[in-house]
């Protein structure tokens, strides 16, 4: 009897070893590294902004008569002052960083037509806020011109709406809607 318990004692070591051993080799190599490819990016709205851009249409809104509820309190301005050839062009570098925009057409300047841009925040807004075109004169963008508000956001279909609104002492007056289609993908 002693030879049988001498020999299952030796095996049930012998398979306590092998566990143990099987064990650290599965913990050990579970501690590798995992190499899913190369950093990238996050994808930012100045993916949907860039691009050239050509007016659809374009709404005057009276500020003032909408907030007294007087009528009409908007007229579409398409169909007059050449504005059916106005094109916004907004180009990114390599990188997706914005550069420079110009704006082409016979329509009457709203706006300076050609300058930097960027966003407030090139991310979307957590509050559901519309983003802000900052449009700037130089390249250092430290003269501000203008501002553009991304009430319409390009995604499943290539429009976007920018609004420019003028104000007095913070009050707003009136307000262009552009309604605009990307170039690229009609």
């Amino acid at each position: 009897m002693s030879n049988l318990y001498k020999f299952l004692n030796t095996m049930r070591t012998k398979q306590c070893l092998l566990w143990l051993c099987y064990s650290c080799i599965l913990w050990l190599s579970a501690c590798t590294k995992l190499d899913n490819g190369d950093y990238v990016m996050p994808i930012t709205l100045y993916e949907k902004l860039q691009g050239t851009w050509t007016l659809t249409d374009l709404k005057q809104i009276d500020e003032t008569a909408k907030i007294a509820g007087l009528k009409p309190d908007e007229m579409s301005l398409y169909n007059q002052f050449d504005f059916n050839t106005l094109q916004i062009v907004l180009e990114t570098d390599d990188d997706g960083i914005p550069t420079i925009y110009q704006v082409t057409g016979n329509a009457p300047v709203l706006f300076e037509t050609n300058g930097f841009w960027e966003l407030e925040n090139p991310f979307p807004m957590a509050d559901g806020s519309a983003p802000i075109i900052q449009l700037y004169r130089d390249a250092e963008k430290s003269i501000l011109t203008g501002k553009l508000h991304v009430v319409g956001m390009p995604g499943a279909s290539p429009q976007m709406e920018l609004k420019l609104t003028r104000s007095q002492a913070g009050v707003p007056y009136v307000s262009y809607l552009y309604q605009l289609t990307d170039l690229n993908l009609k």
